[in-house]
């Protein structure tokens, strides 16, 4: 993949509209979002006044955890995504939504890509969690089926978790949430529905693509995450043992 980000292709359209939706969430989170985030967004250098240049991005990105960002035409496919993560390269998408598309999209645009995922990426333990889960998936590309439970977890921790402290509020860490005004105003309120965090029961819970979720997932820390790869790697091969045990019956 040798898709550049061709930064001076942006127009000032493209600038205004990363200006817009950058001050709208940035009213939004600071009681919402973990402080990591917060923080990460000014370890990157995010502005609002220009839309972040990848090579820029890398520059301070790599000496913190070792990920850089990519440049990627859209979604990419399961084994060329894992692969990427696994190897620590971040895939993000270049273009940018229209100013009629600042509520809804189909498909994630950079502001969802570089603004909801890459000032995480400014934490080992996170990053660690990522690649290695990704890893985990590098194994299982021959089973469609398994790669698709795999990506709840994903789904619920990546890009839709939560995390949440006993006895204290919860507060956003995915992506998905982060880079929306409407759902980071809805996963946090009382109105959502929250699990503690399980294994087994995200991979057995299909997510929702074209609405806001139907419920989140929280942790307590980004160590919970990374001391679950045991979990869902056992996971993970009991339902390959079972699917062979009924082939071979």
């Amino acid at each position: 993949m040798n898709l550049t980000q061709n930064y001076s292709s942006y127009t000032s359209e493209n600038h205004q509209v990363w200006a817009i939706l950058y001050d709208r969430q940035l009213r939004n989170l600071p009681d919402k979002a973990i402080p990591e985030f917060l923080e990460g967004l000014e370890k990157v250098g995010f502005s609002r006044d220009r839309i972040p240049d990848f090579n820029e991005i890398n520059q301070k990105l790599k000496p913190l955890t070792g990920f850089e960002v990519v440049a990627a035409p859209g979604i990419v496919d399961d084994a060329l995504f894992f692969q990427l993560i696994a190897s620590k390269r971040f895939p993000a998408t270049v273009w940018v939504r229209r100013m009629d598309q600042l509520d809804y999209l189909e498909e994630p645009d950079m502001f969802h890509d570089v603004f909801g995922h890459v000032p995480l990426l400014t934490i080992p333990v996170y990053c660690e969690f990522l690649a290695k889960l990704s890893e985990l998936a590098l194994n299982h590309l021959d089973r469609p089926d398994i790669i698709d439970r795999l990506t709840r977890i994903y789904w619920y921790t990546i890009e839709f978790g939560l995390f949440r402290k006993p006895g204290q509020k919860a507060k956003i860490y995915g992506a998905g949430i982060l880079s929306s005004v409407g759902e980071s105003n809805l996963s946090v309120s009382d109105e959502s529905v929250k699990f503690d965090f399980d294994v087994n029961y995200i991979l057995d819970t299909p997510y929702i693509k074209e609405t806001f979720q139907s419920q989140y997932f929280c942790i307590q820390s980004f160590e919970q995450l990374l001391h679950s790869l045991p979990a869902i790697e056992a996971a993970l091969h009991k339902l390959r043992t079972q699917d062979t045990l009924a082939t071979t019956a």
